[in-house]
């Protein structure tokens, strides 16, 4: 009997792009499809809803981190073995999901992380500047938690579901990306990063953690959080 793997979908104001997302996930056969809309103001929930997917909702927007983990909290609950965060943007494309599974499937990690820049032709397509703040994210990774990876913040990871459960992820914004790879190292987790290729659009660009204050409330969190908060 082969794995039982959910997706788990943050959602905010995604009605337009949601159900082209949770359509593409089911043609591909996963079933087990959670999206938490995060508060949204639109019609995100029941497109969603409408598209197939199981949804839980927020009733105010408490961030993203917020809301993957309440997805995570209830894929477990739910028996899953293999948990798979995954963009409610359009970002993350199907075709990559199982060289993410795989490894967690196998048994040998614990956890695998898409990485933008493993291969030329997954990175080829990221903006600069977005490679410059990536960049930048990576070498705070190696400083605060002496964790090497190439790729720094990317929303598209497989978990076990002993990952799954040991992990805490108490930032409900964007600093939970930097706070899961400081769990796997604190917990002595068995990582992989997997090539995955992100796709940008004039919309995506604008949102997310990718902007540069976005990048400094997350270092900001980082900071207070390492030093000053324990």
């Amino acid at each position: 009997m082969g794995k039982k793997v959910f997706i788990v979908i943050a959602a905010y104001n995604e009605e337009h792009s949601i159900p082209k997302v949770v359509s593409g996930l089911r043609r591909a056969g996963y079933k087990d499809i959670v999206v938490v809309d995060d508060g949204s103001k639109d019609k995100t929930f029941q497109a969603a809803l409408n598209a197939g997917a199981t949804v839980l909702q927020h009733i105010i927007n408490r961030g993203q981190g917020a809301a993957l983990k309440t997805g995570i909290d209830y894929a477990v609950q739910e028996g899953a073995d293999i948990i798979v965060t995954f963009d409610a943007d359009g970002q993350h494309r199907v075709e990559d999901l199982p060289a993410m599974i795989k490894p967690v499937e196998s048994g040998k990690y614990d956890v695998t992380f898409g990485s933008r820049f493993l291969t030329k032709e997954s990175q080829k397509n990221v903006p600069f500047l977005r490679k410059v703040y990536l960049k930048v994210g990576v070498l705070i990774l190696l400083v605060f938690y002496g964790v090497k990876m190439t790729d720094a913040h990317n929303g598209f990871r497989a978990l076990s579901q002993k990952a799954a459960k040991k992990i805490r992820i108490t930032a409900d914004r964007m600093a939970h990306a930097s706070e899961i790879v400081e769990e796997v190292h604190r917990l002595k987790l068995k990582y992989k990063e997997v090539p995955v290729i992100i796709r940008y659009t004039e919309l995506t660009l604008k949102k997310g953690h990718g902007s540069f204050m976005e990048g400094c409330r997350i270092l900001y969190t980082m900071i207070m959080k390492k030093f000053l908060l324990r």
